[in-house]
């Protein structure tokens, strides 16, 4: 094994800047690094690591990270340095046919081998002392779970940062193919290895802009090949599968993972984040099975979750689960679950996640009224043009523009209907999911509703906080159906306080394009339409059965 080299002069002044910023212990040693170590599959495959590696006496406790996204000087000063240099040795290693690892890449389907592969090349290195952790976000958490199908006996703890276990839900939220998420992150890897990682970043900041003239085009089958780069087939095949119970995605799950591991986990995600509905779903089932888990859920996006909060608690889980000798013992987490409660400006420690018991419903009326009355009788209508299509503003995606978002304009439109309180005498705490039931009638069978609910600050500025998409298509097999009926669903759960003065607000539109593909409303293939055919919907007001929002306050 060749010598590990030391940092270079800019590597070290870097770190030793983001462990003040992030407010890190003291660095326990200096960091050296061993590059383009070998690691053998077991189909002959080669795949290429980095190893980040103390100076002090090893071996050492290790945290292994497994990417698509290279092993530049980003993600190394971000997530290997800062571990390093604190006794952990840190092996950053490219999946398979990415970055010079050998072998083809297709989307997570090789993880779960290739990650116990890496574990048996690990148990022959003289620099681990046998104690393993898995760290990473969004891809890189995956990994963790693929790994975790089958946890090997030295894997002591996971921190899984705004990371999916399922990549084919992550696809189809809501039963709608996720166009703008998945689309930028096929980009994205079609082309990161044509630039360095400085341009990479400068390209994901401008994909969501350079990619919108593609999302208007139809049909979408051959998208992915117009964005040019690598070849990316996934994407057209995903296009093709809409039905998630297809075996097709069978091998884009690690799912068994969140019912069967007992590691220890720390999950981080955020409120805006693309995969948020899968931390809360992992931490649940994990909760509820007695296994160590904690969460910390931010006002985040997928790409703004912050290091300034995620470093330090990354360390202190690291140094619960496998402590290193010298170092100072780890302070106990306070509480199970963090979470930052939006509108409040706050974070909050608390022991659990559960949503809260007491609710309050408002109704939707005329005018675009909501009131805790309901009102005898009314209705609104309004009519979305699948080739005119309902913008989507902010919310969960992979660009720049996600998050919280000044909805103003999108509501103004002629295809939205809102309805709004008047201004809040007091304040109200939403903690979990919002309930919302629509009477409506649709003259098209083949139709979406996208349901948000937002909040109107005394400037008439309307932030989301939170949303849904729920797909009124007919089942297969079931006949297609017009005419009234009542829709039920919840929006993602979240953590929100509207402020006295503040207003809440329900918006309904027919669809967010291109945050989800537009329903054509003709019923064929997603892939293969051309054309596109109007629905008008009739959102019914009064009755037996009044169309309303209920809120879970605590």
């Amino acid at each position: 094994m060749p010598d590990p080299t030391p940092l270079s002069r800019p590597a070290r002044l870097a770190a030793a800047a983001m462990s003040r910023r992030w407010k890190l212990p003291a660095p326990l040693t200096p960091v050296q690094v061993l590059r383009d170590q070998d690691v053998p599959m077991r189909d002959g495959a080669t795949l290429r690591a980095d190893v980040y590696l103390p100076t002090s006496t090893g071996p050492h406790p290790t945290v292994l990270l497994r990417s698509p996204y290279g092993r530049g000087p980003g993600f190394a000063l971000t997530m290997a340095v800062p571990f390093a240099a604190r006794g952990y040795a840190v092996v950053m290693q490219s999946v398979r046919g990415t970055f010079g690892s050998g072998g083809e890449f297709t989307p997570v389907v090789n993880e779960e081998h290739d990650g116990h592969d890496t574990v048996v090349w690990l148990r022959e290195q003289p620099w681990f002392d046998g104690r393993l952790a898995t760290l990473g976000p969004s891809y890189l958490a995956y990994t963790q779970w693929a790994l975790a199908l089958d946890p090997p006996p030295e894997l002591k703890a996971m921190v899984l940062h705004i990371g999916p276990h399922d990549l084919a839900q992550a696809g189809m939220i809501d039963g709608a193919f996720q166009l703008t998420n998945l689309a930028i992150w096929t980009e994205l890897l079609a082309h990161q290895e044509r630039v360095g990682w400085l341009r990479g970043i400068v390209r994901l900041t401008t994909a969501e802009r350079r990619l919108a003239p593609h999302f208007g085009v139809l049909p979408l089958q051959g998208l992915a090949e117009r964005f040019g780069g690598n070849p990316a087939p996934w994407f057209d095949e995903w296009l093709a599968h809409p039905d998630l119970d297809d075996p097709y995605w069978d091998r884009y799950r690690a799912t068994p993972a969140v019912h069967s591991s007992t590691v220890p986990a720390l999950l981080i995600g955020g409120w805006q984040d693309w995969f948020v509905e899968q931390t809360l779903y992992q931490y649940a089932v994990l909760r509820d099975r007695g296994v160590d888990v904690a969460m910390t859920l931010g006002l985040w996006t997928h790409l703004t979750i912050d290091a300034a909060v995620t470093a330090p608690e990354s360390l202190a889980w690291l140094n619960t689960h496998l402590p290193v000798d010298g170092a100072p013992p780890a302070e106990p987490r306070p509480d199970r679950v963090r979470v930052h409660v939006g509108g409040a400006r706050t974070w909050r420690s608390m022991p659990d996640w559960e949503p809260a018991t007491d609710e309050r419903t408002w109704y939707l009326g005329p005018d675009g009224r909501l009131a805790e009355d309901a009102p005898a009788t009314g209705e609104t209508t309004f009519t979305y043009d699948p080739m005119d299509p309902t913008p989507s503003v902010g919310g969960r995606m992979l660009a720049n523009s996600a998050g919280q978002r000044d909805n103003r304009e999108l509501e103004a439109r002629d295809d939205v209907r809102t309805f709004t309180t008047g201004p809040l005498r007091k304040p109200v705490e939403v903690q979990g999911g919002v309930r919302v039931r629509l009477v409506v009638e649709s003259d098209n069978p083949y139709a979406d509703l996208f349901v948000r609910l937002c909040d109107v600050e005394p400037s008439g500025r309307s932030l989301n906080i939170t949303d849904r998409l729920v797909r009124l298509d007919p089942a297969p097999g079931e006949e297609p159906v017009t005419g009234q009926r009542t829709v039920e669903l919840a929006l993602v759960e979240t953590a929100h306080r509207f402020r006295a003065g503040h207003r809440i607000r329900l918006q309904v539109s027919g669809g967010a394009h291109p945050r989800y593909a537009r329903n054509l409303g003709t019923g064929e293939p997603l892939g293969e339409a051309t054309r596109g055919v109007p629905t008008t919907h009739r959102i019914c007001l009064g009755g037996a059965t009044p169309s309303s929002v209920t809120l879970p306050t605590a």
